[in-house]
């Protein structure tokens, strides 16, 4: 517990190194990682956290440095949190966001946690709630999440932050399938990045046209904003727009009903992370590989495998 009191205390004091290390503790399930949750948790909440998702090539990674830098204009220190997809071999990630945002690294107020999703579908990483949690404890007043690129099934960013921002492109064939049933449902600020590419107008005028023909969202009109992140055009209107939202939900109750959603998520996954370990500490390796076999060699069909390793 002493080294957990330590790295906390040396992350508060803003040192990298100690940030870095709690996130990894946090992020692989490390011993200590339930002690990090417990220190931090009662400090959780006040920071602003809006995801960026997308299908790939929509510019995510280009719109949150550009975001970043506006936020940073205004004195809030911002976090980063860009999950990358990870090889099915290796387990590793290219981690492109590294690249994309190298302008931001020389800036003290601004930390960047790449996490690799390591196969988990939905676009985030399994531990992306957790981590986002440590770094609003540490006080970093504006937390961006950039998701996988993703497809229309894979909303889970919508149960780690407060405003979801689910970009498009114009002219990329992509947008009637931006805007199906499923991936549109989260979107609570639709943007047309790369606005300075012809259609952009258009591209916006169908978001809109086919916004309005949807169900009302509770009292939140979802608002079109057309962006470039390399001409720097449209991140005002932008923040406007998740300010906006961000109030709109604190007076409605919507930001306190997610909240509640999103924990049941978390609690739930974390019950059955819980007891997928423990059975597999009580079958042992030996055990599951024998059954294995016997399901392999037609002995044994799967459910009766799942009945001999879970009989005593």
């Amino acid at each position: 517990m002493t080294d957990v009191r330590t790295l906390l205390a040396g992350a508060r004091e803003g040192r990298i190194a100690h940030i870095a290390r709690l996130l990894s503790i946090v992020e692989n399930e490390e011993p200590g990682a339930a002690d990090i949750v417990r220190a931090t948790y009662p400090q959780t909440g006040r920071a602003m956290v809006v995801g960026f998702t997308g299908p790939p090539g929509s510019g995510k990674s280009t719109l949150v440095s550009a975001v970043t830098a506006a936020y940073r204009q205004t004195g809030a220190r911002v976090a980063v949190v860009a999950v990358d997809p990870s090889s099915p071999y290796t387990g590793g990630a290219i981690l492109g966001d590294r690249i994309r945002m190298r302008d931001r690294y020389l800036d003290t107020g601004v930390y960047i946690r790449s996490m690799a999703n390591r196969g988990t579908s939905g676009g985030l990483a399994g531990a992306t709630r957790r981590v986002i949690g440590v770094l609003d404890a540490l006080g970093f007043e504006v937390i961006l999440v950039e998701t996988v690129g993703v497809g229309q099934h894979e909303i889970d960013v919508s149960r780690v932050v407060d405003t979801v921002c689910l970009l498009t492109i114009p002219g990329a064939g992509d947008d009637i399938q931006a805007i199906k049933a499923g991936i549109i449902e989260i979107a609570d600020i639709m943007v047309v990045n790369k606005a300075d590419r012809p259609g952009a107008e258009e591209t916006a005028k169908d978001l809109t046209q086919m916004l309005a023909l949807g169900a009302p969202r509770l009292a939140w009109r979802v608002p079109v904003i057309r962006t470039s992140a390399q001409e720097g055009t449209g991140i005002d209107g932008l923040m406007a727009a998740i300010g906006q939202h961000g109030a709109w939900a604190e007076e409605s109750g919507e930001a306190r009903r997610r909240n509640a959603d999103a924990m049941r998520h978390d609690i739930q996954a974390l019950m059955q992370e819980r007891v997928l370990r423990e059975l597999a500490n009580r079958v042992g390796q030996q055990q599951l590989d024998d059954v294995v076999l016997q399901v392999v060699d037609k002995t044994l069909d799967p459910y009766a495998a799942v009945d001999a390793l879970l009989k005593d």
